[in-house]
């Protein structure tokens, strides 16, 4: 190492150094010797982005705050380094050069020697400059496949690591309430079930690199009136219960989670920052999680300036401290001086900060920032020389084959084929009118916390960073032979209509035309998808529908293509389109996914993770309503989507045979196993997506018409056969009961295997008996599935 970036130790070597000792008693001798402002410095962060000459962080000006003072901060210590990759591009050498340099800066100016832990975004992949963008977290569910997604965690996570970053603030395990939200891009998908296994898979991978994962947002922020973000939350503790929470349960007890961030919402006038039986009693004392909990950036001070539910800086410290927040973030503000002044009048308890600062620091000792031996230089910059910061750029390779294989398997499995009369897979056309606003856009792929779309639009002279092939490059390649006619026809939201004669012409002297459409990302309304980014409705946003309208009406077949970060109503493509394949932000690898669905080269096996509306104004809606959420006399309006929740379609078929039961009976803490044949009929290799739903037709308190409890993606061969064998645990059937509790009661239920929520292909009838039975957090969460060569 050398000694430009080398740590000074302490002078003496003392107990919270030593690694041989317990965690605990390291922790509890530190806090011993600290100053209150020492304390409350740990609680901090401060938003710095690292240079890109190698230097060190330079504090971030942000319009909601002024940039910290790290001279005046750091004496004292800094808890956490806020997205010093993040922030400004930066060559990723030199960005660890930065932040190794910063961490030395850092833990020499304190009494301790203690070095902050760095944060960054990792989304969709690590939110850095010239780092891998895979597919947002909708397309995530698409797959179905949590084996895939911890793969591609564990590779985020290594990138991050090898860089000097410690926390990932992901994965999202909102449950989708309302698909006018901007921020349904970020989400999984509207199942719990769906989310819950997506999402811990997530963690496990990024854990697994040894990132802290972050769980968000904590809980309720994807229930807000109207789809409007950061709107209040009318919601029934029931409905939190059994819809909203599970996900963040099952990531805590399965994946090991070790941080989670509030939800800027209020739910019931009750703001997640300040809810303490959330945050603490349930989080907590009973799911026995024993991480940090950071604040979403300015939620502390927004108690104050949004929730109105505390008078000052220092009150809004005291209430968040108490409800559980550990970190304020992004920047120190209220758990700064207002905090310190508040404890030594005796307005807060010093307590509160010290039981803070335990979890905090016992987060530090376990990640090695305080062993004798830790080192700022993390392991990308092994055996470089820092003295020669110039000599490192392009050393460090955040976007290798690797990465970009797992983006595009997870994009091929990701793209979701809606309908198809047959056009699809193209047959060797000779003339391909490619017509849209997203069919020659690089960014068309990517989410709004991409690092180009995120960062890099508030830099436009600074490249990409990253091989952003369109679909009109790929699909020249995809098929060398066919002459591609390109007219853009409109932009994604600017309702052109100047383009529309032009596409139409294009249109009619082609053999197909591909209609590539949807969203470009952004934030806060700079964009159609992403954060602050809320639709009014969901007609095709701009003039796109006008477009489609147009080339439905030219007399030649119409492959409607979707790269959105919602599902939109698309009024008469639905059964006018030749064919729909819909993807969700599906990242940098994107395009090559959809082109080869398109040819044939991918037998689309993507499943819809939140369903596709028949018309603009039926939301908010879900495939998890109760009976009186479904059509019915009693309303002319019919809220049935035009494409369900895990709806998908395939270039073969699968035949569904020969289910048998164990039992049809079980006690309410017994099991049914069930089994059955599932065979591919057509004459291509290809992926089926068993789904198991259960249907309570009677229950104390009213039930989802249905509800996922299990899936299995099933690879079979032209004419292979497998038999899947699937144990269910009575406590799938457990719901919050009406005095609040958890129960599992006796009668009967169906089992539904399907293709989707409403294509039932076989059903079991079952019956639980004995007597109610009250489950907890330790309760079974999966119906195990088991494939083998049928007989």
């Amino acid at each position: 190492m050398n000694a430009d970036v080398a740590a000074e130790s302490p002078s003496a070597p003392s107990l919270w150094n030593d690694p041989t000792a317990p965690v605990a008693a390291r922790v509890d001798a530190l806090i011993d010797a600290m100053t209150l402002q020492e304390k409350t410095a740990q609680l901090v962060g401060a938003w710095a982005g690292a240079s890109d000459e190698g230097g060190e962080v330079a504090p971030h000006q942000h319009e909601m705050e002024e940039p910290v003072d790290l001279d005046a901060l750091l004496p004292h210590g800094l808890g956490q380094l806020t997205r010093p990759f993040g922030t400004v591009p930066v060559d990723p050498a030199l960005g660890a050069l930065s932040l190794a340099r910063t961490q030395a800066r850092i833990a020499a100016s304190n009494r301790f020697g203690i070095p902050a832990l760095a944060h960054d975004e990792c989304l969709a992949g690590f939110a850095a400059w010239g780092a891998t963008a895979y597919p947002v977290p909708l397309s995530w569910g698409a797959a179905f496949d949590p084996g895939l997604v911890r793969r591609m965690a564990a590779a985020i996570g290594r990138d991050m690591r090898a860089v000097g970053v410690h926390q990932g603030l992901a994965p999202v395990l909102d449950v989708v309430r309302d698909v006018r939200w901007g921020r349904v891009e970020e989400t999984i998908g509207e199942d719990p079930y769906l989310v819950g296994t997506i999402g811990t898979a997530y963690v496990q991978g990024l854990e697994s690199a040894g990132i802290v994962a972050t769980l968000k947002h904590f809980a309720g922020y994807s229930a807000s009136r109207a789809g409007r973000n950061l709107a209040p939350v009318s919601m029934g503790p029931r409905e939190r219960a059994d819809v909203v929470l599970p996900p963040f349960e099952m990531a805590v007890r399965e994946g090991g989670a070790r941080s989670v961030m509030n939800a800027y919402t209020d739910t019931d006038g009750v703001p997640s920052a300040a809810d303490e039986n959330l945050l603490t009693g349930l989080l907590r004392d009973t799911w026995g999680f024993d991480g940090t909990v950071v604040a979403d950036y300015f939620a502390v001070a927004f108690l104050a300036t949004l929730h109105g539910v505390a008078a000052d800086w220092a009150d809004a410290a005291g209430t968040a401290l108490h409800a559980g927040i550990d970190v304020e973030l992004p920047n120190v503000k209220t758990y700064g001086a207002p905090l310190t002044e508040a404890v030594a009048d005796g307005r807060v308890p010093e307590e509160l900060v010290d039981r803070a600062l335990r979890r905090v620091l016992t987060q530090k000792v376990t990640l090695g920032l305080l062993d004798p031996d830790w080192d700022p230089v993390p392991a990308a910059l092994d055996g470089t020389d820092p003295a020669d910061p110039e000599a490192l750029r392009g050393r460090v390779d955040l976007d290798s084959p690797g990465n970009r294989a797992l983006a595009r398997t997870l994009a091929e499995e990701a793209v979701v084929l809606l309908a198809n009369d047959g056009t699809l897979p193209l047959d060797r056309p000779r003339r391909i009118a490619l017509i849209g606003p997203n069919a020659d856009e690089p960014t068309a792929v990517l989410g709004c916390y991409s690092f180009p779309q995120h960062i890099g639009v508030q830099h436009p002279g600074t490249p990409l960073g990253i091989a952003l092939p369109t679909l009109r490059e790929t699909l020249a390649t995809e098929f060398p032979d066919a002459a591609v006619t390109y007219v853009r026809g409109t932009g994604v939201d600017d309702g052109d209509l100047t383009g529309l004669d032009e596409a139409v012409r294009a249109a009619r002297e082609a053999d197909v035309t591909v209609a590539v459409l949807g969203d470009r990302a952004g934030l806060f309304g700079r964009g159609t998808s992403g954060e602050g980014c809320d639709a009014e409705t969901l007609e095709l946003p701009g003039a796109q529908q006008q477009l489609l309208d147009a080339l439905l009406d030219s007399g030649t077949p119409v492959v409607t293509v979707l790269l959105a970060g919602r599902p939109y109503a698309l009024g008469r493509a639905v059964t006018e389109s030749a064919a729909i394949v819909q993807s969700f932000f599906p990242g940098e690898e994107g395009t090559h996914a959809i082109a080869g669905v398109l040819s044939g080269r991918v037998n689309p096996s993507g499943r819809l993770p939140v369903g596709v509306p028949r018309t603009p104004g039926l939301q908010p809606g879900t495939y998890l309503g109760a009976r009186l959420a479904h059509a019915g006399d009693a309303s002319a309006v019919d809220p049935a989507p035009a494409f369900p929740f895990g709806h998908g379609l395939s270039y073969t078929r699968f035949d569904w045979t020969d289910l048998t039961a164990d039992t049809q009976e079980a006690p309410t803490d017994g099991e049914f196993i069930l089994a059955l044949t599932v065979r591919n009929t057509g004459d291509r290799p290809g992926t089926e997506v068993v789904q198991l739903y259960l249907h309570d037709p009677v229950a104390s308190v009213v039930q989802p018409l249905q509800r996922l409890v299990g899936y299995t993606r099933v690879a079979l061969e032209p004419g292979e056969s497998r038999r899947l064998t699937v144990t269910v645990p009575a406590d799938l059937a457990s719901f919050t009961g009406r005095d609040g509790r958890r129960i599992v009661e006796p009668g009967e239920l169906e089992l539904r295997l399907a293709a989707s929520s409403t294509d039932r292909r076989l059903t079991a009838r079952v019956t639980l008996t004995g007597t109610e039975r009250h489950v907890d957090h330790t309760r079974r969460l999966h119906a195990t599935f088991t494939q083998k060569p049928a007989t």
